[in-house]
């Protein structure tokens, strides 16, 4: 495989957004190949592609096609041949891939938590009554109405430089922010501190960063598959499979955590009215080997036992 490596002549392109932590996340990967293969830095490229999401910031997600609104440019660019890979924030990847792309790399998870932001409030407990709360995330929305119907819900967009100017601003007192990003910029002494799963769960898959590819590039596989986390994949598999279940989107409020200890797993998950007026959990729990087995029987269950008209309540 040595003389088919990447090289400053023909360097592995590796497309991205071009937020500061899009960019972290590329930069990252280019490391972690650099490392396995004792290849330069020129032996790669870094290729910003614009996408809608980050190009349309005065409204919801939700409004304006969901999750897929980060990642089809890239995928378009990753099917033409103009990229080699893509590197994606896996909480904003949609459960399928276009025909000819494929999903199978995934470098160690970092911190799964929400984090409390914000530049007078020290926990999410001592928001006064009545506090206006901004986040763009359903899920978070949902959770904390569930939690504390008092407060004022607003949207919140952009990148995580955008979101704090927004505080500054006074547009909210608190947000929300994944502490993986936060770890990730060095930002982490902007938050008040992690909010424990027990009180937010998270996002599928959040704090995992995923390597795409196209499903015929053979030496990209291998490549990938040396900095591949396998621990990393068997819980984004329980998570991604529960979500699919689920036909989960940025348009329903869902949440899940896997955790692995030796071969044993256990998968956490929660849907919740879009209004924060009810929720529904379960988990189950088995081997790792039946990682997506355990994802597909709890989507079903939570679906079975949410009433009709559950996610349009709101």
């Amino acid at each position: 495989m040595t003389a088919d490596m990447p090289s400053p002549a023909q360097p592995l392109k590796i497309g991205t957004r071009g937020s500061p932590l899009a960019l972290w996340q590329a930069h990252e990967v280019r490391r972690c190949l650099m490392a396995a293969f004792g290849l330069a830095e020129a032996a790669f490229e870094i290729v910003v592609i614009k996408v809608t999401g980050d190009q349309i910031q005065d409204k919801a997600l939700r409004e304006i096609g969901g999750k897929g609104l980060f990642t089809r440019e890239i995928e378009e660019a990753l099917l033409a041949g103009g990229i080699d890979i893509a590197v994606h924030s896996m909480k904003d990847m949609p459960t399928l891939q276009p025909a000819g792309l494929i999903l199978d790399c995934y470098l160690a998870r970092e911190d799964v938590r929400d984090a409390f932001v914000s530049p007078a409030v020290a926990s999410l407990a001592d928001l006064p009554r009545g506090a206006t709360v901004g986040s763009s995330s359903l899920r978070r929305r949902a959770q904390l109405a569930l939690r504390r119907p008092d407060l004022v819900m607003v949207e919140f967009r952009g990148n995580v430089q955008t979101r704090m100017r927004k505080l500054e601003e006074g547009v909210a007192a608190a947000t929300f922010l994944a502490m993986a990003g936060l770890n990730r910029l060095g930002m982490a002494h902007m938050a008040r501190g992690p909010i424990a799963v027990e009180e937010m769960l998270p996002a599928v898959a959040q704090g995992a960063i995923g390597v795409e590819r196209r499903e015929d590039d053979h030496r990209t596989a291998a490549m990938l598959d040396a900095i591949h986390d396998g621990p990393t994949g068997i819980r984004l598999t329980a998570e991604r499979t529960f979500l699919a279940a689920l036909d989960g989107s940025c348009e329903t409020p869902i949440a899940g955590l896997a955790l692995t200890d030796g071969d044993a797993l256990w998968l956490r998950g929660e849907i919740l009215r879009p209004d924060g007026s009810q929720a529904i959990q379960g988990e189950r729990r088995g081997r790792t080997g039946e990682a997506a087995e355990i994802g597909h029987a709890l989507g079903e269950e939570l679906l079975s036992r949410a009433p009709k008209g559950f996610f349009l309540a709101g």
